[in-house]
């Protein structure tokens, strides 16, 4: 009898367990802490714009950002994100960035929000044909 009762334990351990498991997973704890995804990309004009990366992953709950730049050199004033309660923030850039680089990591305030779109202003003086990708990852 006491075997019966030791296997039950067992099992109601296991299952709770699993329960914490998938209610957490459920919850928007998406990603590894501390793993880096890209949140989205736009390809950009050859002049001084602004445009809006509309966030691909609405899960993700990130503690970080960061701006990286592919193919042409950019040169970003500011970065203003909109986050999933409604808060905007304005994040003063003022970067040249070359051609494949990338910004510093920017941490976020309150530390694990979820980014709905992201809206940035920049200029472009390229000479080389090329158009410019600007991309916004986030970390777990």
């Amino acid at each position: 009898m006491k075997i019966q009762t030791f296997r039950g334990a067992g099992f109601l351990t296991f299952a709770l367990a699993a329960l914490f498991l998938l209610s957490a997973r459920s919850q928007g704890c998406k990603g590894t802490p501390g793993t880096w995804e890209i949140i989205g990309s736009r390809d950009v004009n050859y002049e001084a714009d602004k445009d809006e990366i509309v966030a691909t992953r609405l899960e993700g709950i990130f503690t970080s950002i960061q701006v990286r730049v592919k193919n042409a050199p950019i040169n970003m004033q500011k970065l203003e994100l909109k986050y999933g309660n409604g808060e905007i923030q304005e994040i003063d850039l003022r970067n040249n960035f070359a051609a494949n680089s990338e910004s510093k990591v920017i941490d976020l305030p309150g530390n694990k929000r979820v980014i709905r779109r992201a809206v940035f202003w920049y200029d472009t003086k390229n000479i080389s044909e090329r158009k410019g990708v600007v991309e916004l990852w986030g970390r777990h």
